[in-house]
């Protein structure tokens, strides 16, 4: 699990370079990543209502239905402004196992009409230790770079966050030398970074 920026950072994430398409859903490494729907929200409970998430990610508990009825709202206005889209994790398309996000960050603010894109995501606990994260943040990744041309994406991981350490390294993501940095609720994060012309398997 990964930490995404939360309402109450300093610096909200921009709108992401490439229009998104006006329903995402992905398809590959025998997983179907799609949005949201309202029926979810129950599921989300179960999925973030935990330790480990609280632990790792913004979501604090108790995660109960009110807050996931917020925080699907939420998604729903930063996917309207352009800037990131949730997407739930399934192997089925139907039942969620986690989720992940993808939105604009900063990194090399050379060239802005391609910026790069982070990536968050979580796992419901039932469902660790099946490669769910790897498959996700390497599916995402390159749907970034063919439909959203980012120049690069990136992971913000705890470096005590031993698993998401080890879904970085096996996706082809490289430990940068920016000076790590905190935001709301969490330890200090390292960058990991991958590049587009590097494989995510």
């Amino acid at each position: 699990m990964t930490r995404t920026p939360s309402e109450s950072d300093s610096v909200r994430p921009q709108s992401m370079p490439g229009a998104l398409a006006p329903v995402v859903a992905l398809d590959g490494y025998g997983l179907h990543l799609r949005e949201w729907a309202d029926d979810d929200v129950p599921a989300m409970v179960t999925l973030f209502d935990e330790t480990e998430v609280d632990r790792w990610t913004p979501l604090r508990r108790p995660f109960d239905h009110a807050e996931a009825r917020a925080y699907l709202d939420r998604a729903r206005v930063h996917r309207a402004e352009g800037r990131g889209i949730q997407l739930a994790i399934t192997t089925d398309a139907r039942t969620p196992r986690g989720e992940i996000l993808l939105f604009r960050a900063g990194l090399d603010e050379s060239v802005p009409e391609r910026p790069d894109a982070e990536l968050a995501y979580a796992i419901g606990s039932a469902h660790r230790g099946q490669g769910l994260a790897t498959r996700a943040v390497r599916l995402i990744t390159e749907y970034a770079y063919r439909e959203l041309g980012v120049r690069h994406v990136l992971l913000r991981i705890d470096p005590a966050n031993l698993a998401s350490v080890a879904v970085a390294r096996a996706t082809g993501f490289e430990l940068t030398g920016a000076p790590p940095f905190t935001r709301a609720h969490s330890g200090p994060l390292h960058t990991w970074c991958h590049n587009a012309d590097l494989p995510t398997t």
